[in-house]
Formats: C-alpha cells, structure tokens, sequence
C-alpha cells in the first residue's frame, strides 16, 4: 500500500562507451602529471649523473652539507676526495656533490 513496485529497467547498451568515458579522465590526468613532474625530474636526475660522472681533480665543488671545496682526487669506487682548507682533506660519497662550481680544463697532451 505504501510501497511502490520497482519495475526491472532495461540495461544500456552501450556498456562500453560509459566505461570509456570514466577512463579518459585517470588518462588525461596521468599524461599531465608525467609531463609536468615524472619527465623533468628524470632529466634533472640524468644531468646530476652525467655531471658527478665528469667530476675530475681540480674541480670546485658544493657538497649536499653545504662544504665547498676542490676535488683533489676521484676514486672509482664512488668516493671523492675534497680539499676544503688547506691541508684539510675530507672524503665524501660521489652522488652527495649537488653542483660544481668551476670546472677545470682537461690538460692538452702535445
């Protein structure tokens, strides 16, 4: 008596579509997030590789604590060596070098 009956509806057809339409929007949004933060942040990654790979003696650099020094020696197994005082010599882990301030030249072999 109080109760409505609920008729069975017939079911859309196009199923497809509408799931289509839901997922345009996640992939919009994905491209622009990859665009706007994974993109540039993998390049700035690969340009500090290429630059801590580059590091030779001489170089003056800027460590992620704030020392400021010259490279005085390279070592391969992922440390560098840098002179922040005269006679003061500290060893510091390669990928911890955040910028290099003056590069030197390569010495010309004639």
């Amino acid at each position: 008596m109080f109760i409505t009956p609920a008729y069975a509806q017939a079911a859309d057809a196009a199923g497809g579509a509408a799931l289509l339409q839901n997922l345009v929007p996640f992939v919009l949004i994905f491209g622009i997030m990859w665009l706007l933060l994974i993109r540039p942040q993998q390049k700035k990654m690969k340009e500090h590789r290429n630059m801590v790979a580059a590091l030779r003696r001489g170089d003056q650099v800027v460590t992620a604590g704030g020392l400021i020094g010259k490279v005085s020696k390279v070592k391969e197994d992922g440390e560098v060596e840098v002179e922040i005082a005269e006679g003061v010599k500290v060893r510091v882990v390669r990928s911890t070098i955040t910028s290099v301030l003056s590069k030197t030249e390569p010495a010309t072999t004639e």
